[in-house]
């Protein structure tokens, strides 16, 4: 799939990163990174120590970065840390945390941050826990659950939180053939939202989606 040239008939800019740089001790990352990334689905590209995920906690304000700014719709990190974060999903696949909760339990939560997460009894909520073959799983701990199952979950809690930023780190890794199809359907819908933005952080380019910004990064 060709990557898309910046041009004046992009979709709006929703979130603004400006100036960006981060440096981990003896190791530089990002110097003055700058990029306008419109609604739909953006890529950031790159393989293993390209810094993929360390961008993606910067974008949600999880990681301090060293200079630069970062803006959603107007509101800058800087300015107010809480309803930049409010505006921004995203959840660390690798996390240890919420392990003694359910899945159901951990929608509750986010229900509370997101107001516009789905309602429990939402048919597209039961469509989004089906197509990520997740029904039987709801209502176990998540340390019960196998890796590729809570992937799931975060996955399903990104796509019914309805932030204006999500964040998705390498959605497709330890997911089933049918889970990663559903993946890749759900990206594909959301690729003409002018109002959202979908940041996928993988190393390959995103079979079927088409993408409205790419960030590539070195190594």
């Amino acid at each position: 799939m060709p990557f898309p040239e910046d041009s004046t008939d992009r979709p709006p800019a929703v979130l603004h990163v400006d100036g960006l740089c981060f440096d981990y001790p003896q190791r530089p990352l990002f110097q003055r990174l700058t990029a306008t990334i419109p609604g739909g689905v953006s890529l950031v590209l790159g393989g293993d120590g390209s810094g993929k995920t360390t961008l993606l906690r910067l974008l949600a304000g999880e990681l301090a970065a060293q200079a630069g700014t970062l803006q959603i719709n107007g509101v800058a990190l800087a300015g107010d840390a809480w309803a930049y974060r409010q505006l921004v999903f995203w959840v660390d696949p690798r996390t240890p945390d919420h392990e003694q909760i359910s899945a159901m339990q951990f929608f509750a939560q986010q229900r509370l941050r997101y107001p516009d997460f789905l309602p429990a009894e939402s048919e597209r909520l039961a469509e989004l826990v089906a197509g990520l073959t997740l029904t039987e799983h709801l209502a176990k701990p998540l340390y019960m659950l196998s890796t590729g199952s809570r992937r799931k979950v975060w996955l399903a809690a990104a796509f019914a939180a309805g932030a204006v930023v999500t964040l998705l780190d390498d959605p497709f890794a330890a997911l089933d053939k049918p889970s990663i199809s559903f993946v890749q359907r759900f990206l594909a819908g959301m690729a003409n939202d002018p109002a959202r933005s979908w940041v996928v952080a993988h190393y390959d380019v995103l079979d079927g989606v088409p993408l409205a910004h790419v960030i590539k990064l070195p190594g």
